[in-house]
């Protein structure tokens, strides 16, 4: 299983960005993913979450409104779209799936919203 998260950066409070999660070694289609975000000195925290055909999804409560997880199974990739960023979005943000019973995390992608 791999998971190689891309398209973080630095960006201006108000701005967007858009993540992606390329997966490989796995059916990606039958499985779920997911991406976490971790601020320094704080624990990993669910962002959003998407069914394996993606008919359904979840959000942290710090994102509703504004984040958008979607998928493309043809492409085994998984996005996440970021608007109205904030500083407090500021994190590492990692594309992880459960797999046979583990869960496997991709080397995460640094977010900085900053003026």
């Amino acid at each position: 299983v791999q998971l190689v998260e891309s398209g973080g950066g630095l960006v201006q409070p108000g701005g967007s960005l858009r993540l992606s999660c390329a997966a490989s070694g796995f059916t990606f289609s039958s499985y779920a993913m997911s991406w976490y975000h971790q601020a320094p000195g704080k624990e990993r925290e669910l962002v959003a979450r998407i069914t394996n055909v993606g008919d359904s999804t979840d959000y942290g409560d710090s994102v509703k409104g504004r984040f958008t997880i979607s998928r493309d199974n043809a492409k085994n990739t998984v996005y996440l779209q970021m608007n109205s960023l904030k500083p407090e979005d500021t994190a590492v943000y990692y594309c992880t799936v459960r797999w046979s019973g583990v869960r496997k995390w991709g080397q995460g992608t640094q977010v900085t919203v900053s003026s």
